[in-house]
């Protein structure tokens, strides 16, 4: 079986999500059966594993419908891309397309850091259902990233093709032993990963930290002058680091450190953040969405995604004796259920079934 993987969303210096979740499954998934990666720009490979490639034309391209011209060539006998958006006409060969989420049906603002057309293009693609189900049913089979996502594909009947969950996962630099295994936080701060559109909720946060006079929230992620003095403005007590675009280590520092990594966003459809907390014994304080009750199971505090009250009241609970330390002990045994190496696996399930079916 000649497996091609679409590794053209990855991004170029550092990784986002769907770029994190397109190398940490390759890696693994050439562990256990040969791959050949499918990249657009040479500086792509700099954070992929080092396996064999082909260059083919980038993802955002006007060419991208009928890019199977192209990967014929190449003679797969099955591509798996990580998102549901690969050009599909004239292929010869099986196709897995993954959709990670709905929000942006929910919530429209495209991507900033896509190209003007393109972001008109996803505009027009998310008011209605029926351009994903003519995506989804032109392949063979799609992937999604967890259950919930997978219930509402069936709620909307977004295809007729059989649905696979392979998770998402978390990379989080190496740490000292003691600093995972704590019993009790190393400082009165809270964390949040996460982009600062609408839907993330972060105004939540920074009223919640005005209730907590002696807990700091840092924000790790890149953030406008203008979004910064808004948040600085709305809650004038509260005590806030904005890191702009912390690295990866001082991102698993601070969060090592932490009283809680904590998110009020009303829809998501994963929670990488949540898995890296996890990983670190860090207990996760989140609004109460299907997908955080999933991916945080019994390990997580849930709160009203619009109420700064209980966002504080949980932070509280952590206070109390033993609280802390039974969470960050759930914490860590909940984000086992998530590995690359699992994800992998299930891949490869999902590609020899999928090659094996008739078209």
């Amino acid at each position: 079986m000649r497996v091609l993987f679409d590794c053209r969303y990855t991004r170029i210096g550092r990784h986002d999500g769907i770029s994190r979740y397109t190398a940490g499954v390759v890696t693994e998934l050439a562990k256990l059966h040969p791959v050949t990666m499918l990249i657009s720009d040479h500086r792509q490979l700099e954070l992929l594993p080092d396996l064999p490639w082909e260059l083919i034309p980038s993802p955002t391209a006007v060419g991208e419908p009928w890019v199977a011209r192209t990967v014929n060539r190449l003679n797969p006998d099955v591509v798996f891309t990580p998102m549901q958006t690969m050009g599909g006409f004239g292929r010869k060969y099986r196709l897995v397309l993954t959709v990670h989420d709905l929000i942006y049906y929910r919530h429209p603002t495209p991507p900033r850091d896509l190209p003007a057309f393109v972001r008109g293009l996803w505009r027009l693609y998310h008011l209605s259902w029926w351009p994903q189900r003519m995506l989804l049913n032109r392949s063979d089979a799609v992937v999604t990233v967890s259950e919930t996502t997978k219930g509402l594909i069936a709620e909307h009947r977004l295809t007729k093709r059989p649905v696979y969950v392979v998770p998402n996962a978390a990379d989080m630099p190496a740490l000292a032993p003691g600093r995972v295994e704590r019993t009790a936080p190393e400082s009165k701060s809270l964390v949040y990963m996460g982009s600062f559109m609408p839907y993330k909720n972060v105004d939540t946060l920074v009223r919640a930290v005005a209730l907590l006079p002696e807990y700091t929230l840092h924000l790790m992620s890149r953030v406008s002058d203008a979004e910064r003095r808004r948040l600085s403005e709305l809650a004038p007590g509260a005590r806030l680091v904005f890191h702009d675009g912390a690295s990866d280590e001082e991102y698993a520092e601070t969060l090592a450190a932490a009283t809680a990594l904590v998110t009020a966003s009303h829809d998501e459809g994963f929670g990488i953040p949540l898995v890296e907390a996890m990983t670190l014994g860090t207990p996760v304080v989140v609004s109460d969405i299907p997908i955080f009750r999933e991916i945080g199971g019994r390990a997580a505090l849930f709160f009203d995604a619009d109420d700064p009250e209980q966002v504080a009241a949980r932070v509280r609970h952590l206070e109390e004796e033993g609280v802390w330390a039974a969470r960050s002990a759930a914490s860590r045994e909940q984000a086992e259920r998530y590995t690359w190496e699992g994800s992998a696996r299930h891949l490869l399930t999902v590609l020899e079934a999928t090659a094996l079916r008739s078209r």
